[in-house]
């Protein structure tokens, strides 16, 4: 694995140092950092679908943070967290277009007979390793929801 996320996210670290970006180096090592905790903690080494589950969980929960920054009017927090969003982005696949997505989706639908709401789970399940890291997963959910109802 010689080009893995964790040699490539290590390589952007000893890029951002020597260039001096603060900014950047920081997000950079908030990812780093949950990476070696999971490791420390589960005692492994992480793949890169693994890393693509953790970047993807960490800009939701920056996601998740804009919301509440905007909602109490901190905007120079909100936009520290976008920030962070961008950086983290570079070391997951590339984003599905709505199109992309939309297709994903009457596929997984078609393939498990979906019907109605009961069966989001289906769905979800096969979507779920299909668009990981891919797509914000409140938004799948929403998409499915909307078409199975």
């Amino acid at each position: 694995m010689a080009n893995s996320i964790k040699d490539r996210l290590a390589q952007a670290i000893k890029d951002a140092m020597r260039a001096k970006d603060k900014p950047r180096l920081a997000a950079l090592r908030l990812a780093s950092a949950e990476f070696k905790r999971i490791e420390v903690d589960e005692r492994i080494e992480i793949e890169d679908a693994r890393a693509v589950a953790i970047l993807d969980k960490m800009v939701k929960q920056r996601r998740d943070s804009i919301n509440q920054y905007q909602q109490a009017g901190r905007q120079e927090l909100a936009e520290q967290e976008a920030f962070e969003i961008e950086i983290i982005q570079e070391f997951l696949p590339e984003q599905l277009t709505n199109a992309e997505l939309d297709q994903l989706i009457a596929e997984a639908i078609a393939t498990t007979g979906a019907m109605s709401m009961q069966d989001m789970g289906k769905v979800m399940g096969i979507l779920k390793s299909k668009v990981q890291g891919r797509a914000d997963m409140g938004e799948v959910s929403k998409l499915i929801k909307s078409k199975l109802s």
